[in-house]
């Protein structure tokens, strides 16, 4: 089974004396609906598992722009499979107060063979 685990943090900054909070992006909310990676059937057979840790650039609008490989499972079709599926996600965009803005956030997928 393939899993991808919450990864999300909250900063305040000050603006002209003001504290704005900064919220970060998240892919986590129920509502957004982001399928599960699908587990390659041959990484399956061949016993392959492990965790991907992704960078993603989520654009103002909640889409994916960029997918980057921070960490690899060390298997290049879970990693494949992972990026694959982060591509089509929805997120929610971080904000600065109420408004929406481009940024990083890192989506960690565990690929695990005793789960599924």
């Amino acid at each position: 089974m393939a899993t991808a685990l919450p990864m999300a943090s909250v900063a305040a900054s000050a603006v002209s004396g003001a504290s704005v909070v900064l919220v970060a992006a998240r892919f986590d909310a129920d509502y957004l609906h982001n399928s599960k990676p699908v587990y390659p059937l041959l990484a399956r057979r061949m016993g392959e598992h492990g965790r991907v840790l992704m960078r993603v650039l989520v654009s103002a609008q909640g889409t994916v722009d960029a997918v980057e490989i921070r960490t690899s499972s060390g298997s290049r079709r879970l990693d494949g499979a992972a990026q694959e599926a982060v591509r089509s996600w929805r997120f929610q965009p971080a904000r600065r107060g109420e408004v929406p803005l481009e940024s990083w956030v890192l989506v960690p997928v565990v690929f695990n063979l005793e789960s599924g």
